[in-house]
């Protein structure tokens, strides 16, 4: 087991590449052929960043070009006969992110002219909307085959645009008129399959190609990206035992802390358990349990509209909605909730059927520490190392159940900051301390509902449940005569832990804590 030489295809998308070059491969090819065979010849799938849109992308890629020696030994194989070559047409927009209009366009003709040295090009068509179009009657007329479709991440050239009204109208309109021939184009075409993270109004993006069959809540294709949690204990179970073995531990024991940092996405309900695949391909290879898919890249574009929307971090997670709260095209959405779901920082975690309503939340530890990280330098004007750094140093205080030195220790880092805005606003600090909490990994809530009133946090760790009340440019016996009133504490005292009595106050102008009371063991 020691000596296992299992290839893991990090950063690989290609399907050809994976199966020739021996790398694992999570078998999806059932789906492939369900999605191939389905009563619509357009789909449309949305998962979040680093998925498996692209490696699917691919296989469908390699299907369609009849590669039959690619699918030895899958799923597939059993299932299709016939394997017919198609002409397929596979364009990755991938490499159109940053653009401007004029590079936009740009790119577009460079994809189009790669596919016009095979099939020719009329030099009547001018417009790339001409180009494709006639790219797509010729190929059909050559080969005497209709023509595959296959568009990867179809939105992102418009993702880093999309807090910005002005830009994103002009990017749209030109990826509208891009995509405008698939409609008349009809009778030649097999298969249109297009990826993407968000989704934008099929109205305004695909003009009048309103027969898209979108399947990415489909009960059916819910497994279609991602490793289940199924996939891993079978095609994966060597692989876990290898795992276990390196670390010294058991195969369960893996498998939980596989659950902890990389499980929980759904994406309909009721929903197998999915794994983000990437995070998961690199937890195998370094057999460490780290922060993968979030250290692959925080989008800028989030962060901007979670500021645009004037969004808390204590409100991004818990989120109740129905489903054309949070499944809405992006450029009509009125709130965050839509940009977090389909980008993957939250997931379905529950279903009212009555109420038809969902309960959405953040996936798991990986993507909640990565969030919180990203958020700090916000609420403590500091850069994000240091922060991190000084973080560390307050966790093992925490761990070490002495809240005093932690509180001293969070006194002193802040008082050696740049000025933060918005430190004369409580919620300022009461955000910064969620943040902070959330980043220890404990469970961590705000305006907590007891029946005389609402704590403003509640900590709990393996050990001790915290009951803190905070405030601004007032002493800390003020917020510890408020919990004593309202008897805070009895609200708690079920939970099995020591419930202790944390007062804080802080000081606006200097921007740290002035002082604190904490009462033990109660």
């Amino acid at each position: 087991m020691e000596n296992m030489q299992r290839l893991y295809p990090i950063g690989i998308q290609t399907f050809s590449k994976i199966r020739e070059g021996n790398y694992l491969y999570i078998d999806k090819t059932e789906y492939v052929y369900r999605m191939t065979h389905f009563a619509s010849n357009y789909m449309f799938l949305s998962r979040p960043r680093r998925f498996g849109k692209s490696l699917l992308t691919s296989t469908l890629h390699s299907y369609f070009s009849g590669c039959k020696e690619l699918f030895k030994g899958l799923a597939i194989e059993k299932l299709e006969t016939e394997w017919t070559e198609y002409p397929v047409l596979h364009f990755d927009m991938s490499t159109a992110k940053h653009a401007g209009k004029d590079e936009l366009i740009s790119e577009l003709e460079r994809k189009l002219a790669a596919y016009e040295r095979i099939y020719s090009r009329n030099e009547e068509d001018i417009y790339i909307n001409q180009r494709l179009q006639g790219l797509i009657e010729r190929a059909y007329k050559q080969t005497g085959k209709q023509v595959v479709v296959l568009i990867d991440e179809y939105d992102a050239p418009l993702l880093d645009v999309v807090h910005e009204r002005e830009n994103l109208d002009v990017l749209r309109n030109i990826m509208r008129n891009f995509y405008s021939p698939l409609k008349a184009c009809d009778p030649y075409l097999r298969y249109v399959f297009l990826t993407g993270i968000t989704k934008f109004s099929q109205l305004s993006i695909f003009s009048e190609l309103n027969n898209i069959k979108n399947i990415s809540m489909d009960k059916t294709y819910a497994a279609i990206c991602g490793i289940s949690e199924e996939e891993i204990r079978t095609q994966m179970k060597e692989d876990v035992n290898w795992f276990a073995d390196g670390l010294r531990i058991t195969p369960e024991e893996v498998l939980a802390k596989l659950k902890e940092n990389y499980d929980g996405y759904h994406f309909t309900y009721p929903s197998p358990d999915i794994y983000n695949p990437f995070s998961l391909m690199n937890a195998f290879t370094d057999r460490e349990f780290k922060s993968y898919w979030f250290g692959s890249g925080t989008p800028t574009y989030l962060i901007k509209m979670l500021k645009k929307f004037d969004v808390a971090p204590s409100e991004i997670g818990e989120i109740h909605a129905d489903v054309t709260s949070f499944d809405a095209p992006t450029e009509t959405m009125t709130n965050i909730t839509p940009l977090l779901y389909q980008s993957g920082y939250i997931t379905i975690k529950d279903y009212d059927e009555e109420l038809e309503i969902y309960t959405l939340d953040i996936p798991n530890r990986e993507v909640r520490v990565g969030l919180m990280k990203s958020l700090l330098p916000n609420y403590t004007g500091s850069s994000a190392q240091e922060a991190i750094t000084t973080m560390a140093y307050f966790s093992r205080d925490i761990r070490n159940g002495d809240m005093d030195t932690a509180l001293r220790r969070l006194q002193t880092f802040l008082s050696t900051v740049p000025y933060c805005d918005n430190t004369k606003y409580e919620g300022h600090y009461q955000q910064m301390l969620y943040v902070i909490f959330s980043l220890l990994g404990y469970y961590v809530d705000v305006e907590v509902r007891t029946p005389r009133g609402r704590v403003d946090m509640v900590l709990r760790t393996n050990t001790t449940l915290y009951v803190m009340e905070l405030k601004l440019d007032k002493d800390a016996s003020s917020a510890m005569e408020q919990i004593n009133l309202k008897d805070y504490p009895e609200r708690f005292a079920l939970c099995g832990l020591p419930v202790v009595k944390v007062a804080v106050s802080f000081d606006c102008d200097r921007g740290t804590i002035s002082d604190w009371k904490i009462v033990g063991n109660m």
